[in-house]
């Protein structure tokens, strides 16, 4: 750890942390503990488990909580894993909404904020956001210095070289060269930036549809679309972070002699086809002139209008397509849909299936997500909690 003079391990001091990263590891797996179960669990004697403990406490990384009350004998004393010992933030910027979140490092949320994204440019949105993270760190009677870990979770994928976002066509200016440096600069030091539908993928897996799985696929469906990938609980971004920028799968006839010494379409066609504004396209193109956002078409049909329910169908035939071409290539055990649509899961479902039966026998299960809106940001926050947990106990624990 840069800056953090650690002992050599053998060495007395160097045990000495050893023994108090198990105690503090403990702790935190368990919830809480006495000295003879901390003992029991490490292996460790119950002097050394002693020793450890009064050093935690010390630097306020452990707290007793209270006293046994079962049994006949003495009660003993339990102790935790300080929450307040450092918080994360975590951020999601999307099209539509800026949300935030700050939580202890046991994960608890102490202060949220969310506000419409109304920046046409991305020095405006920066800005935003650097003055919606002063006002949410306020709401929970922080301050910067508390923030161990900052992450955000933005769509397409972080340019190291350049410094920006590529493949993000729904946020103006987010490929503008340095912008990632404005970022920390607004935001805080220790930012992590990842996809936000990996995040997503993230907080599905922790602690959502997709808890358990192995390997499963998230597919998000808004204002663009995207997806994250997650292999034996680790994010599967490829050698660029691009996979799962299924936005740019070709839909349709798509040929290449139609574009002739073009460049690169910022939006891809799958994007074009299956993203919110393609539902009230379909659905005008139906005959449903009224429908201003797929939020409403979706609650048309959802009251048995017949225009919305036809206009729904066919972007479920349209997501089977998606679903059978990840499928084919990455045969996941689940399909988590997410994002804005995916809360519309329960009109979706059955006609994908339907669709899928059509034309392949790849059929994985698919489920609606678990998280809705919070995805991104329960994701986000188990990134920074993992991260935080070894910031901390480096930062804190100097050498004896």
């Amino acid at each position: 750890m840069v800056g953090v003079e650690t002992p050599p391990v053998g060495t007395p001091a160097g045990m000495r942390r050893i023994n108090q990263r198990a105690v503090l590891d403990l702790l935190r797996r368990t919830g809480s503990a006495t000295r003879p179960q901390v003992a029991k669990e490490t292996g460790l004697s119950k002097p050394t488990v002693s020793q450890a403990l009064l050093a935690l406490e010390g630097y306020g990384l452990a707290r007793a909580t209270g006293h046994t009350s079962t049994g006949t004998g003495r009660s003993a004393v339990l102790y935790e894993a300080d929450p307040t010992a450092g918080y994360v933030l975590g951020v999601d910027i999307g099209r539509e909404h800026v949300r935030l979140a700050i939580a202890d490092l046991g994960g608890t949320v102490v202060a949220r904020s969310e506000h419409r994204n109304t920046s046409r440019s991305g020095t405006a949105l920066v800005n935003a956001v650097g003055g919606q993270v002063t006002e949410t760190i306020k709401i929970a009677g922080l301050t910067p210095e508390d923030i161990v870990v900052r992450v955000l979770g933005s769509p397409g994928v972080a340019d190291r070289d350049k410094r920006c976002f590529r493949h993000a066509p729904n946020l103006p200016g987010w490929g503008k060269a340095g912008l990632i440096e404005d970022l920390e600069a607004a935001i805080g030091p220790d930012l992590i930036i990842e996809n936000d539908a990996n995040l997503t993928a993230v907080g599905e897996w922790e602690r959502g549809a997709a808890r358990g799985v192995d390997v499963f696929a998230c597919i998000t469906i808004g204002t663009g679309v995207g997806m994250g990938l997650m292999v034996n609980g680790e994010v599967f971004s490829g050698a660029t972070g691009a996979a799962g920028e299924i936005g740019y799968l070709p839909y349709g006839q798509v040929r290449a002699a139609d574009h002739p010494d073009t460049e690169p379409p910022a939006r891809g066609h799958l994007e074009e086809a299956t993203a919110a504004q393609s539902v009230v396209r379909g659905a005008r193109e139906l005959g449903l002139g009224n429908a201003k956002s797929a939020r409403e078409v979706f609650r048309l049909a959802r009251e048995g209008d017949e225009l919305a329910v036809r206009a729904v169908e066919a972007e479920a035939d349209r997501l089977a397509y998606t679903v059978a071409s990840v499928a084919a290539v990455i045969d996941p055990e689940l399909i988590v849909l997410g994002g804005g649509m995916g809360n519309n899961a329960d009109l979706l479902l059955a006609p994908i299936d339907r669709a899928l039966h059509t034309f392949t026998p790849l059929v994985p299960k698919i489920v609606q997500g678990e998280l809705g809106e919070d995805a991104v940001l329960a994701g986000a926050i188990s990134v920074g909690l993992h991260t935080a947990e070894a910031l901390v106990f480096e930062r804190r624990v100097t050498p004896a």
